[in-house]
C-alpha cells in the first residue's frame, strides 16, 4: 500500500482552514493509503514558544486528530520529537543540501523579514521536513500551494542523494485538494487564513462556541453589491463564503451559487454559520469525551511503530554515506 505522511504544527489554535485544506482529508485517505499523521513539535522550535502551552498543545491536536475521525488501528498518530530519527536524518540531509537553496525559500524570508535576529532552525527546518517525509518512503504529501516549494527541495535532495549514492529514497509526489484548499481570512479575505493571526475574527477555531461562530461569520467582510457570484478576484469575501459552504456541504461551488441565487449576504451568512456549527459540534462532542491516558496510549504507540520503520531507513542512509556502524 502506498504511503502518506503529514505533519501539523501544535502552534495556535487549529482552525477550519486547517481543517478542510489539510485534516479531513487525512480522514478519507485512511481507508486507502498507509498514514502516518505527526504532531511536529520540534518545526514549531524556530521560533520561542512557552513550554507549557506547546505542551497543552500537542496534547490538543493529538486530540483533535482523533476527534475528526483518524482511526490509530488505521493510521500512526505520533509526536516527532518522540521519534529521534527525525532530527539525525536532518542533519544527514543539511550535509547534502546547498546554502543558495535554503536561501531561496519563500517563507524564510517571510517569517525573518524585518527581524533583527533569527534562529539557524528557521533558515534549515526545509531539511527536517524534508526528514520527515523521506524517514517513511512516503509516496504522497498532501501539502497546499505555500508548501509546494518545501516540497520540490525535498524531491530534489532525494533525487540528488540517490545519484550520489544509489537509489535510497522514495521520491514523494504533492497531493493537492483542488476544492476548499485555500481557505481565506474572514476580515481581510485576499489574505490565507491563518492561526497566527492575532484578530480572532478573522478565523474559526475546531473548538469555537456556536455563539463565537455566528458571530465571525456575521462579521465576514464582503462587498456592498450584495448579489451571490462566486469571483475571487472582484468579489474576495463574498466568494471564501460560497467556498466554505460548499466544502462544509459537499457541493460544488455552482450549486451554492445556484442555492443563494437573489437571495442577500444575510441568509448564505446564516446558513453557512448553521452548516458549520453543526459539523463542528461532531468534532466537539468527540474531542470532550477522549481521555487524556488514551491520547497518550495512542501517541505511544504511533511513536514506536513510526521508529520501527524509520530506524530502517536511517541505517540505509548512514550506511550509504559511509558511517560506521555499532557491532
Amino acid at each position: 500500500m502506498q504511503r502518506v505522511f503529514s505533519g501539523v504544527q501544535p502552534t495556535g489554535d487549529i482552525h477550519i482552514g486547517n481543517y478542510l485544506g489539510a485534516m479531513r482529508q487525512f480522514v478519507k485517505l485512511q481507508n486507502d493509503y498507509s498514514c502516518l499523521f505527526c504532531i511536529v513539535d520540534l518545526h514549531a522550535l524556530t521560533v520561542p514558544q512557552d513550554p507549557e502551552i506547546l505542551r497543552k498543545k500537542s496534547i490538543e491536536l493529538a486530540g483533535l486528530y482523533l476527534a475528526i475521525g483518524l482511526d490509530p488501528k488505521k493510521v500512526i498518530i505520533f509526536v516527532q520529537s518522540h521519534v529521534p530519527e527525525h532530527p539525525e536524518l536532518a542533519w544527514l540531509l543539511q550535509c547534502m543540501t546547498y546554502f543558495g537553496e535554503l536561501g531561496r525559500m519563500t517563507q524564510f524570508k517571510d517569517k525573518s523579514k524585518g527581524k533583527e535576529t533569527v534562529s539557524v532552525g528557521l533558515f534549515t527546518y526545509p531539511d527536517l521536513m524534508a526528514a520527515d517525509i523521506l524517514l517513511y518512503d512516503t509516496n504522497f504529501v498532501p501539502v497546499g500551494n505555500d508548501q509546494k516549494q518545501h516540497l520540490e527541495l525535498t524531491r530534489d535532495i532525494a533525487i540528488r542523494f540517490n545519484n550520489r549514492f544509489g537509489e535510497t529514497f522514495v521520491v514523494p509526489e504533492p497531493m493537492i485538494m483542488k476544492t476548499g484548499s485555500r481557505i481565506m481570512s474572514l476580515t481581510e479575505p485576499d489574505k490565507k487564513m491563518s492561526k497566527s493571526s492575532e484578530n480572532q475574527y478573522s478565523k474559526i477555531n475546531l473548538l469555537d462556541e456556536p455563539s463565537q461562530i455566528k458571530k465571525k461569520i456575521m462579521r465576514a467582510v464582503t462587498d456592498s453589491e450584495n448579489v451571490i457570484r462566486y469571483d475571487p478576484e472582484n468579489k474576495p469575501g463574498l466568494s471564501n463564503l460560497l467556498t466554505l459552504y460548499s466544502s462544509f456541504t459537499d457541493i460544488s461551488i455552482e450549486e451554492a451559487e445556484a442555492r443563494f441565487k437573489g437571495q442577500g449576504y444575510g441568509t448564505l451568512k446564516k446558513e453557512l454559520a448553521d452548516v458549520i456549527v453543526e459539523r463542528l459540534s461532531e468534532i466537539q462532542n468527540n474531542y470532550k469525551n477522549l481521555d487524556l491516558n488514551y491520547i497518550n496510549e495512542v501517541l505511544k504507540e504511533g511513536a514506536e511503530k513510526a521508529s520501527s520503520i524509520a530506524r530502517v531507513t536511517i541505517e540505509r542512509v548512514k550506511d550509504k554515506m559511509g558511517l560506521l556502524p555499532i557491532k
